[in-house]
């Protein structure tokens, strides 16, 4: 387990794990249903990550579209790679929504539309429960591989 899948609460955290890649789901969500797609064996480098992982990101990101889209019906999705802090290659995956979308009875918005997620605002406000229920509901909707 590299230091970026650690961070964001690998194993706790975890949706889904393939041979090069797992699904995180965000701890502190930027918009509901915020994810962290990471290379599994921990590359530092685009370039580094080898073609078979490459190959296999199709499908996960079909997994994760069809997931969020299921759950959250989200408008729009977000794929940011910055790796400016956590040095491992990971994606930051934020669906993103014109209007609010609820989880257990309480709804959030999406502060950031239409432009660009602000990862250095304070987070959306779920408290455990909450955030439980949603990662509950993702894990329940994951397509089998």
């Amino acid at each position: 387990m590299n230091p970026t899948i650690a961070k964001f609460g690998y194993p706790t955290t975890l949706l889904a794990a393939y041979d090069h890649w797992v699904v995180l789901l965000r701890p502190a969500q930027v918009t509901l249903g915020s994810l962290v797609l990471a290379h599994a064996a921990g590359a530092t480098r685009m370039a580094a990550v080898p073609a078979a992982a490459f190959a296999e990101l199709a499908a996960v990101t079909g997994a994760i579209e069809r997931t969020l889209a299921d759950a959250l019906a989200f408008d729009k999705i977000n794929y940011l790679c910055l790796m400016m802090v956590d040095r491992e290659v990971h994606f930051h995956v934020f669906p993103r929504y014109a209007a609010d979308r609820a989880v257990g009875g309480r709804s959030y918005p999406d502060r950031f539309w239409p432009k660009a997620p602000d990862v250095t605002q304070p987070p959306l406000d779920l408290d455990p429960v909450t955030f439980a229920a949603l990662y509950a509901d993702l894990k329940r909707r994951w397509p089998a591989r």
